[in-house]
């Protein structure tokens, strides 16, 4: 892919990723562009889950729509057992979901505001 079409390709990811966390009632879900700050990815989508129960119905819900969108699985599903978040990493976008402890704690508009 050429660098608009990967861009364009990333900004979609976003976008579905972060309409299937608010379908299943995520909350405060923020799509943080970081491409300027690092080559990890070209977006960081984050929500909060109100419990570890939904953090896991979060990432499920994203993972399923994704597949179903783009025929596109996440290269590696980090913290499932964790109790207060939930990493998703599809290379250009990577999805953070946290219990609200857990997003206080991190608190990653904070750290990767522009």
């Amino acid at each position: 892919m050429e660098n608009k079409e990967q861009a364009a390709f990333a900004e979609r990811l976003a976008g579905i990723a972060a309409e299937a966390l608010e379908d299943k009632k995520g909350i405060d879900v923020r799509v943080i562009p970081v491409a300027e700050q690092t080559v990890l990815a070209d977006y960081f989508v984050v929500a909060t889950g109100s419990s570890n129960t939904h953090v896991h119905a979060l990432a499920d819900q994203v993972e399923f729509r994704v597949k179903e969108a783009l025929d596109l699985s996440p290269n590696h599903i980090e913290g499932y057992r964790n109790n207060i978040w939930q990493l998703m990493d599809y290379g250009s976008v990577i999805v953070h979901i946290f219990t609200p402890e857990g997003r206080d704690y991190y608190n990653l508009e904070r750290l990767w505001a522009q």
